[in-house]
This record gives structure tokens, C-alpha cells and sequence, in this order.
């Protein structure tokens, strides 16, 4: 698989969605983490990321103009027992319940399914950091047939350092928004968490991009460093 420049890919496409990348930064010191959101309808830019205890949480910015809460306030981002989780959307949770009973991060996603918004029905990524290890996984519908899930699990072990993969919902923007096809991308992690968060945020299409979420955890000792960017502010 060839690199893909992630900001290039960011630039060219108006709408990927909501977005993970997992990576080991180029020091080989640290695992980068990154999760962000677009929106198109009013309902969707209506948000930002807040912190919440070691992770984070969606919520309105406006509480006035909610219209819907379902599919877009959430836990994007939890910790448990060392574990990092992100996702896009409530299977966050799952996960979360899974981990802390002992079973695993397919064991959770086993028992879910993609997002319930015909004729879209948004894929559910996500992804797990243990260590230096990560994983992610897409659940989506069997081109758009609401009646078959496929669920893809990708698992990177001792990843080298610089390299990452990027996984996003969509493939682009359309009517119905049709899914992400195939494994996550192959991209480079490129500079500290600064350079990083602006680089992805900078990319983003002005109109859509709605919040970026960013981390690197410390393969050694645990620590972690976060960035969160807002449109709304």
C-alpha cells in the first residue's frame, strides 16, 4: 500500500465525513490519535468537543437550535484501563462496556450495526490504542441494503514509526453520501502534536469542518497531550 498524503486527501475532498487517524509519530516515541467532524445540515455544525474526565464529549453549541440529538451528542473519545477509544458515535460506550467486563473490541462491535439515518446509513468507525498497538474497525451497510452489516476489523501491531492509517465515513460528498470503500489509507505522521492538529485542521473544507480532536499518548509512560479545535467558539 502506498502513502497517501493526508492533508492532499483532506483538500480534495468536501466532505469525508468524520474522520480517525492512529499512527506512531516519527520519534518513535508517541501514538498519535486524531477524530474530527463535518457537518452539512445546521443541526450537525451545531457542535463542539468539550472534555470530558480523560476523553471527550460532543455537545450542542447552541442548545436553542438542537433539533435532534440522536447520532450527533455522544462520547467520541473514553479511556479505561490504559485503553483509548474513539468512535463516531455511541458505540463508544459499547466498547467501553465490553473492555471493562473483560471481553473485547470485537466482541463490542459484534453487536452493533451502522448508524440508523436512511438512505446514508452512516458507517461506524472506530478505533482502540493499547501501547504501541492499535485497531480499527467499519461497520457498514451491504451497499446501502439496511438489512446486512459488514463489519471489517484492522489490527496494527508494532506499527513503525511515522506510519499511521486514516479511516473516515464517507467517500465523498453525494445524494445519498455514499461509504468509505476499502482499508484505512496509509498515511505519514509528521511532526509534534501542534504541527499535526493545524496540519489535518487546515485541510478540512472551511464550510463543513466542524471540530478536530487530537492526542499523543506516550508509548512508555502513558501520558498523553491533547489538542481540541472548534469551529464554533
Amino acid at each position: 500500500m502506498e502513502f497517501i498524503n493526508i492533508c492532499e486527501e483532506l483538500k480534495n475532498n468536501s466532505y469525508p465525513g468524520r474522520g480517525i487517524v492512529i499512527g506512531k509519530t516519527a520519534d518513535n516515541e508517541n501514538i498519535a490519535i486524531a477524530y474530527f467532524i463535518m457537518g452539512r445540515s445546521e443541526n450537525s455544525r451545531n457542535r463542539v468537543f468539550a472534555k470530558d474526565n480523560l476523553g471527550i464529549k460532543t455537545k450542542a453549541f447552541d442548545e436553542s437550535k438542537l433539533t435532534d440529538p440522536s447520532l450527533i451528542i455522544y462520547a467520541p473519545v473514553k479511556v479505561i484501563n490504559g485503553v483509548t477509544i474513539v468512535t463516531n458515535g455511541d458505540q463508544t460506550d459499547t466498547i467501553y462496556d465490553f473492555i471493562d467486563s473483560g471481553k473485547t473490541f470485537e466482541d463490542a462491535l459484534r453487536t452493533r450495526t451502522f448508524e440508523p439515518d436512511a438512505p446514508n446509513f452512516t458507517p461506524r468507525i472506530s478505533g482502540i490504542v493499547s501501547g504501541a498497538d492499535y485497531k480499527l474497525s467499519i461497520l457498514k451497510s451491504a451497499e446501502g441494503d439496511e438489512n446486512s452489516t459488514h463489519r471489517y476489523f484492522f489490527e496494527y501491531s508494532s506499527p513503525k514509526a511515522g506510519e499511521g492509517h486514516f479511516i473516515h465515513t464517507y467517500k465523498c460528498d453525494g445524494d445519498p453520501i455514499p461509504s468509505f470503500e476499502g482499508e484505512p489509507k496509509l498515511v505519514k505522521i509528521e511532526g509534534c502534536i501542534d504541527e499535526f492538529t493545524n496540519s489535518i485542521w487546515n485541510s478540512l473544507n472551511a464550510d463543513n469542518k466542524v471540530s478536530l480532536f487530537t492526542r499523543f499518548i506516550n508509548v512508555k509512560t502513558g501520558e498523553f497531550d491533547t489538542r481540541i479545535i472548534n469551529k464554533n467558539v
